[in-house]
């Protein structure tokens, strides 16, 4: 049972491989859905309420300094996830005596067999795709065609893998669009609401038709984005990823789990004036080589097992 859930799980990634030639069409498929709601909420609705004077100023104001925000911050996370590379094995890369037991690993079971690896050291693992060896929790991306530092997934929204070097800024863009587009059904729900009414609406067709389309795609995108920020969010309590979750559901414990505020600042860093933009502190990189993706501390008395 369990090997067969495995193999649906690895499937919905394989998936992705379908997806490949969709390219940056679905980036220009985010700013379309931003450019539909920036008509709606600023140019058809609540910028020319500032002009109105009275109540409808401050709702617009109130409405229009957080939309801009998290605009913002939304962009900035989005294209640092589109433009920064996951991570990738270095030339040459050799690991240490003791970073990790291949054999034991299921991922290495169909993946790696036949392979003809350093008998005197056990838990190195190697990809025979890449024809090189790989670092701990680094996996290999059949869209990409290589290997990505701590692999959780190929997101086709984002073009790109996200591994160790992009996956704060994943997380980002998830809670500033969670943000985002509820603030944008809550401002637009009057509106909405106003279309079901018997009294007349003001304005011609076309920007009824967008204020309309608008809070549908945005009421859609937070109830689905809300999935995937609490999956996340527990993902980053355990110190897990998600093709790790699904192909190692069954371990009872797991040897990088240091606590939920260590696993936290293994994927924020430790620096709190950085943990909600799409950057780390240059001490944050210097001093928690996890956040390099190649080495990883793990529980002292997991190091003779890993699973």
């Amino acid at each position: 049972m369990h090997r067969s859930r495995a193999v649906m799980a690895w499937n919905v990634f394989k998936f992705c491989t379908a997806l490949r030639g969709l390219g940056s069409i679905m980036i220009l498929l985010v700013l379309g859905v931003v450019g539909v709601t920036y008509y709606a909420v600023v140019l058809n609705n609540y910028g020319p309420a500032l002009y109105d004077g009275g109540i409808d100023s401050l709702i617009s104001l109130v409405v229009l300094i957080p939309f801009h925000s998290l605009l913002v911050m939304l962009l900035w996370s989005y294209f640092s996830v589109v433009l920064t590379d996951p991570g990738s094995v270095p030339p040459n890369w050799r690991p240490a005596i003791d970073e990790e037991r291949g054999e034991a690993d299921p991922l290495n079971g169909s993946e790696f067999s036949g392979v003809q690896s350093d008998q005197s050291n056990q838990r190195i693992r190697y990809c025979r795709k890449c024809n090189q060896l790989k670092p701990p929790r680094c996996h290999h991306c059949s869209v990409c065609g290589r290997c990505v530092l701590k692999m959780d997934h190929h997101c086709v929204w984002v073009v790109n893998c996200v591994g160790a070097l992009n996956y704060k800024y994943f997380l980002l863009f998830l809670f500033y669009t969670f943000l985002e587009t509820s603030l944008v059904t809550l401002s637009l729900s009057p509106h909405f609401i106003a279309f079901f009414s018997d009294g007349e609406i003001p304005g011609t067709p076309g920007t009824l038709a967008t204020t309309f389309l608008a809070f549908v795609l945005n009421l859609a995108f937070a109830l689905s984005v809300l999935g995937f920020l609490i999956m996340h969010i527990s993902l980053v309590s355990a110190n897990t990823t998600t093709i790790e979750a699904y192909e190692k559901k069954t371990t009872p414990k797991w040897r990088y789990d240091l606590g939920r505020k260590k696993n936290f600042e293994q994927v924020f860093g430790a620096d709190k004036r950085y943990w909600f933009i799409p950057t780390y502190s240059e001490d944050d990189l210097r001093r928690m080589p996890a956040l390099q993706g190649l080495e990883y501390p793990s529980k002292p008395d997991f190091d003779s097992q890993e699973f």
